[in-house]
């Protein structure tokens, strides 16, 4: 490496770590371990690599070989990956570069990314607010420019809401579209690997990058199959009902997105969803119910946080347990175990089961007639640190329009739609099974058409100043 190369590299790494210090968006950035690892899978042959000179951050409750994983706990706090996702693997071996671990909420159990034990993310457009969650730092990050995109997982709305909160787009792939091997597990059953970033086109590339069949995860599908169902266009879009509690400057966002919709050629109309009502206490439900199951691996005897003062197994566990869990992830641990007990699995975990089987049914047969269908992210901006303007239960309540995505299991899209009061809004769109092309197309036509009335709403958080 010549000493200018060597000098500019020193100056980027310098000013990341300088805007990382007011952001809190990565919990560890060491391009050079990235570089090695790029160098042991890939070749001097740069040739079919299409994200080559890219690099990319990745949230920390996802393998990347030789980097911590400590999904914001300090259960994993010192953890040490031995092998990287598929997902990780693929992108590295398209040309692109790790270069640090994003922060989230603790397991990705938040709203916020307030979550973490170990930092807190602030939004690049206004330090006093939150970036979102739980893939927050991931947001943050790609917002503010140290990174042109970045790996989050989205289990409830994940990276759509941090996507929307910090201005960026934010993919949620169907489920099965891209490999879970290597995803830290929470919520298996609706959790998976997505995407932040502030070009569209690039985000499209890297989707089609890691998506496909995985021999390590055998809920994946060949995505080849899935495109056929995307051809079929229908120029419809149905506008979500049941749209109360919007802050006043969302519902006046959402309201301009659909009043443009004509102009990228989609006719609209206003559908209710049959049991939307009940998709947050089937979700959340649900959700503990395995984080529960899939957090007991965490006895302290293994790996992670072990107390050496205990005694017995049994006292280690206990005492390794409450040490190394956050208070949200207590809670689900617990939620969770309740309703998995003998006597209460009928009354919640299997009515919740059936609610997810009915919404999905509602969805296929929305989407018989409807091509995409188009909701807000989250009723609210993002709203300020330790704000009593949403407790976190109400932020679990403000999960209805994201989660139904998850328990139906199908794509959507975050995208954002402009500024107001100085910080971004993002509405998304929800595709069926295997139309993640359809959401790319869609969104970049709503803002091709848009941004040349609204320039000064479009303005990426990378040219600006933190």
């Amino acid at each position: 490496m010549s000493k200018e190369i060597q000098q500019g590299t020193e100056k980027q790494n310098a000013h990341v770590q300088e805007l990382n210090t007011a952001l809190g968006a990565f919990l560890q950035y060491n391009p050079e371990l990235g570089k090695e690892l790029s160098l042991s899978l890939n070749s001097n042959n740069s040739d079919n690599q299409p994200l080559s000179g890219m690099t990319f951050a990745v949230k920390d409750n996802i393998a990347v070989k030789g980097f911590r994983l400590t999904c914001g706990s300090k259960m994993l706090e010192k953890f040490i990956s031995p092998y990287s996702a598929t997902a990780v693997d693929r992108l590295v071996g398209a040309g692109a570069t790790v270069v640090g671990k994003t922060n989230l909420d603790e397991f990705g159990m938040g709203s916020s990314t307030d979550n973490s034990a170990l930092l807190r993310t602030n939004n690049p457009w206004n330090t006093d607010y939150v970036a979102g969650g739980s893939s927050g730092g991931s947001a943050a990050a790609v917002a503010a420019g140290l990174v042109p995109f970045a790996l989050g997982t989205d289990t409830g709305g994940s990276v759509r809401q941090p996507a929307a909160f910090c201005g960026v787009y934010g993919l949620k792939p169907g489920y099965g579209s891209v490999s879970r091997y290597g995803l830290v597990a929470y919520a298996s059953s609706l959790e998976g690997i997505g995407l932040l970033g502030l070009d569209i086109g690039l985000l499209k590339t890297s989707f089609e990058t890691m998506a496909g069949l995985d021999a390590k995860d055998q809920t994946t599908t060949d995505m080849a199959c899935f495109r056929k169902t995307s051809t079929n266009r229908k120029g419809r879009v149905a506008l979500l009902g049941g749209l109360e509690g919007l802050s006043p400057e969302v519902e006046e966002e959402y309201r301009s997105v659909v009043s443009h919709l004509p102009e990228i050629g989609f006719t609209t109309e206003e559908v209710r969803l049959p049991f939307l009502d009940y998709v947050v206490p089937a979700y959340y439900t649900i959700a503990a119910a395995e984080a529960s199951a899939n957090l007991a691996r965490y006895t302290g005897i293994r790996y992670g946080l072990s107390d050496s003062e205990a005694e017995t197994p049994r006292e280690l566990t206990e005492l390794s347990r409450n040490a190394g869990f956050g208070p949200e992830v207590k809670l689900r641990i617990l939620l969770g175990t309740f309703v998995l007990r003998s006597g209460f699995q009928d009354r919640y975990y299997l009515q919740a089961q059936k609610i997810r089987s009915a919404l999905r049914k509602s969805m296929a047969d929305l989407f018989q007639k409807y091509e995409l269908i188009l909701s807000p992210v989250f009723p609210v901006q993002a709203f300020p640190h330790d704000s009593d303007q949403l407790d976190p239960f109400q932020q679990k309540l403000a999960d209805r329009f994201t989660a139904t995505a998850n328990l139906a299991g199908v794509p959507a899209l975050s995208f954002p739609t402009g500024l107001r009061n100085g910080l971004p809004v993002g509405m998304q769109f929800i595709g069926p099974d295997g139309s993640e092309d359809l959401l790319f197309q869609a969104a970049a036509s709503y803002r091709r058409i848009y941004e040349p009335e609204h320039p000064e709403r479009f303005i990426g958080r990378s040219e600006r100043e933190v």
